[in-house]
């Protein structure tokens, strides 16, 4: 099992690795270029897009090849339904990104295809049959529950990685640190899923293929496409491995965080639509501006991703809680620093 992992992840990884060079030069052809026009942009340099196309193209070659000349990813409870369910969801995110990283489409039109693709996961049956509970036992769920909690959570994750990706190299080295830990929670005595596994793994080989490009400074960005499919590919391995939601929650906790106290500073300024426009007030945005450079910012998310995410290896259910409780305590903690901080320049400045 080990060896079939570790081929499937180098495969998608050089599959990954060699197509972002032929996707750069796609989207210079398609004109799916980011221009440092807007002043929330932080690069200098016009850059192709598109990134996200090379990841899922690995994935998918990789995935067909062990789904039609192996029974690897079928050997537990995910049938080949669900890994087309997540192919053409996929799909869709790819479509409508490559729209809006050609036309940069308005941002209430963005909203579409990562509903969409979380509809088709739905309808291909992927779904949570029941949740651990916290305190003791386990709360089973009926169909429309199980719907709309896996429709909720693909959003929260696919906007949640959308908006990290503002930065060089950050939504992928987050959503493949939380794809590590699906992978090794999977290959415990307790879980034990080869299935989720290899799956992990081959995202993993895929992701780390496409990052190679996108360090700081990067030459090669996701793209909208790019930087939803990695949140809906985590938040499927979430759902798929039997509802490991706290684990991913625990990788994302700081962008989901700062994902909310965004959205809801939009949706009082400027109603629904706004919380959807671009703007430069994320986490990242703030730690750049305080004078971190992106390579600090980049190793500062992964290493706290990676913190939070190994606990879920060692803890239970209700210590996950403390350990989501922690982690909100220190965001709000470095919310307020932030805020003294921006405060004091203000002041320097007046």
């Amino acid at each position: 099992m080990i060896t079939s992992m570790l081929l499937s992840a180098i495969i998608a990884f050089l599959l990954a690795f060699i197509g972002t060079v032929l996707v750069k030069r796609l989207a210079f052809v398609f004109g799916a270029v980011d221009r440092p026009s807007l002043k929330r942009k932080i690069h200098k340099l016009t850059t192709p897009r598109l990134g996200g196309v090379a990841i899922f193209v690995a994935i998918v070659l990789v995935l067909f090849v062990l789904l039609f000349f192996h029974n690897l990813l079928t050997s537990g409870q995910i049938t080949h339904w669900h890994y087309f369910g997540y192919i053409f969801g996929g799909l869709v995110l790819m479509i409508g990104g490559l729209l809006d990283d050609r036309y940069n489409l308005p941002a209430r039109f963005t909203i579409f295809p990562p509903v969409i693709a979380s509809v088709i996961l739905i309808a291909f049956g992927v779904e949570i049959e029941k949740l651990t509970n916290p305190f003791g036992g386990v709360v089973y769920l009926e169909a429309w529950q199980s719907d709309l909690i896996v429709f909720l959570w693909l959003m929260v994750v696919m906007y949640t990685t959308k908006f990290l990706d503002g930065l060089d190299g950050l939504a992928t080295s987050v959503s493949t640190v939380g794809a590590v830990m699906m992978m090794l929670l999977s290959m415990t005595v307790v879980y034990f899923q080869p299935d989720v596994a290899l799956f992990a793994a081959v995202v993993i080989g895929a992701q780390l293929g496409f990052l190679f490009w996108n360090f700081h400074p990067a030459s090669i960005f996701l793209g909208e496409g790019g930087s939803t499919f990695v949140g809906f590919t985590l938040g499927t391995l979430a759902v798929i491995s039997g509802g490991k939601l706290a684990t991913a929650l625990l990788v994302l906790g700081i962008p989901l965080m700062d994902l909310i106290w965004i959205v809801l500073r939009r949706w009082r300024s400027g109603g629904f639509f706004s919380m959807f426009k671009g703007d430069r007030k994320h986490l990242h945005h703030r730690l750049l501006d305080l004078g971190w450079t992106q390579h600090h910012i980049f190793l500062f998310y992964t290493a706290i991703a990676t913190l939070f995410g190994m606990t879920t290896l060692f803890l239970q259910s209700k210590e996950k809680i403390v350990a989501l409780v922690v982690l909100l305590f220190c965001m709000l903690l470095m919310a307020l620093f932030l805020v003294q901080q921006e405060k004091k320049s203000y002041d320097s400045r007046s």
